[in-house]
């Protein structure tokens, strides 16, 4: 079982930059990949970037060239830099853990965290 918790989300002017944390914690050696999601409201949720073994990153197109994803392995840590921000990066964003154990692929959500982007 793993648990995540996002914090840094904030208002922040269009331009700006935020950067978003996800910290895990229990059984963290069976990720096998974290990701970023978003959702604004009356909207699906979406991808916006992910992380996995071996540092390999990808992101949404709408994000690519503004947006890093990171990782601190010692910290159980993964980070999404955010730069050149637009207001329709306005969302809820929520981390995702995906994990390997038992021959299963499981996912874990965090509750998220609130970025709003002002025009």
């Amino acid at each position: 079982q793993v648990q995540l918790v996002e914090s840094g989300g904030g208002l922040v002017q269009a331009g700006g930059s935020l950067r978003l944390s996800c910290a895990a914690s229990g059984s963290t050696l069976s990720i096998i990949a974290v990701a970023w999601y978003r959702q604004a409201p009356g909207k699906q949720r979406e991808f916006v970037a992910q992380i996995g073994a071996g540092g390999v990153a990808n992101y949404a197109d709408s994000v690519k060239g503004r947006f890093t994803i990171s990782r601190d392995k010692a910290r159980d840590t993964v980070y999404l830099q955010m730069n050149s921000l637009k207001p329709e990066d306005t969302g809820l964003y929520y981390c995702n853990a995906k994990t390997a154990t038992h021959q299963t692929v499981d996912n874990y959500w965090g509750q998220g965290t609130q970025v709003t982007v002002s025009s």
